[in-house]
């Protein structure tokens, strides 16, 4: 799948944005992977799969606003369930959670019949996307 250009990344800005979280440890201890946070690690799947559409399709671009949004509202709700800017800096950079997260996005993109090199494959999933206002298409639109 395209990766390979030189864009700003829509998943890399929402994982940015818990750069700036910094606040301690739960009180309760050790808190869950960050992986298995539903809630953020949808939004950043859905910004995986957004963003492989819009390098490959050239009528589809992202809406950066809601972005932007997202990226604050993750800051806040990892802030709220207690990770700090250290465990949030380890998951971000973690191999093992790129490759995984590339191995989730690229088997999606293969279930809804996109095919490498194959751009109208991108642009008809985005355009499904938006259609259906999905997590992937809410971050996406067409000109």
């Amino acid at each position: 799948m395209p990766g390979s250009r030189h864009h700003p990344s829509l998943a890399a800005g929402l994982l940015a944005a818990a750069l700036a979280v910094a606040t301690p440890a739960g009180a309760n201890g050790e808190l869950p992977p960050l992986r298995e946070q539903d809630y953020i690690y949808n939004r950043l799947f859905a910004a995986a799969v957004g963003d492989e559409i819009r390098k490959a399709c050239p009528t589809i671009s992202p809406r950066w606003f809601r972005v932007l949004r997202g990226r604050y509202d993750l800051e806040n709700r990892a802030r709220d369930l207690g990770y700090t800017r250290e465990q949030v800096e380890a998951f971000i950079e973690s191999e093992a959670e790129q490759d995984r997260m590339r191995r989730l996005r690229d088997a999606y993109l293969e279930r809804h019949d996109v095919v490498e090199g194959d751009i109208e494959s991108y642009c008809r999933l985005g355009r499904a996307e938006i259609e259906r206002n999905s997590l992937i298409g809410y971050l996406l639109r067409e000109h």
